[in-house]
């Protein structure tokens, strides 16, 4: 697993030294083949975080990547103890994929709740990402720190919210299978960032 190397010093230098600004870079632009929407990034608020996705971005890592994961009332057991609708994307790679270690940026330490259309990022073991993140399509109580998702009970960590494409995302929301892992994944062409004008 790659360690850690995404800081908001590092997110900084990316831009003066990459994209010739000394502002940082506020937005993700992500491009579907279902249609366009737009991230914020709360870099003041999840630094560590919108400096690993920022990274991944610019460097491209996350193009022709698909979004490939859709949860709902539909295709999750009745009996689940915590269901959660979502959309997921990024690299479908969580087993096979590379991993990176960073800071895990809880909703104690951000005050990011889970509230429908916030963005976080998917996780394997605490502080352990692979590139993918997902949409809340709803509040979503149980990812926060101390909700019952995750044994660990750490939860998950937000790191932006949906401001733009809300009809492109429940588009999306709407191609649910029956079950979670789409066997026809949605290509996303790129992902960009941006500051708006």
């Amino acid at each position: 697993m790659q360690s850690c190397r995404f800081t908001i010093e590092g997110l900084q230098q990316l831009q003066k030294d990459c994209l010739g600004s000394n502002q940082l870079m506020s937005h993700i632009i992500v491009d579907s083949r279902i249609g366009k929407f737009t991230i914020l990034l709360c870099a003041d608020r999840a630094p560590v975080t919108c400096a690993y996705f920022s990274d991944l971005v610019h460097n491209g890592a996350l193009h022709q990547s698909s979004i490939f994961r859709i949860l709902s009332e539909s295709n999750q057991q009745a009996n689940d103890p915590c269901p959660i609708h979502v959309v997921q994307m990024g690299p479908n790679q969580c087993i096979t994929g590379d991993k990176h270690a960073i800071k895990h940026e809880g909703t104690d330490l951000t005050g990011i709740s889970h509230k429908k259309w916030t963005v976080s990022a998917a996780r394997l073991r605490l502080g352990e990402l692979f590139g993918s993140f997902f949409i809340c399509m709803r509040d979503e109580p149980s990812l926060d720190h101390g909700g019952l998702r995750q044994p660990d009970g750490q939860g998950f960590a937000a790191f932006g919210q949906v401001v733009a494409g809300f009809e492109t995302i429940e588009r999306v929301y709407r191609r649910v299978e029956s079950e979670e892992w789409l066997k026809d994944e949605i290509p996303i062409d790129t992902m960009s960032l941006h500051n708006p004008d």
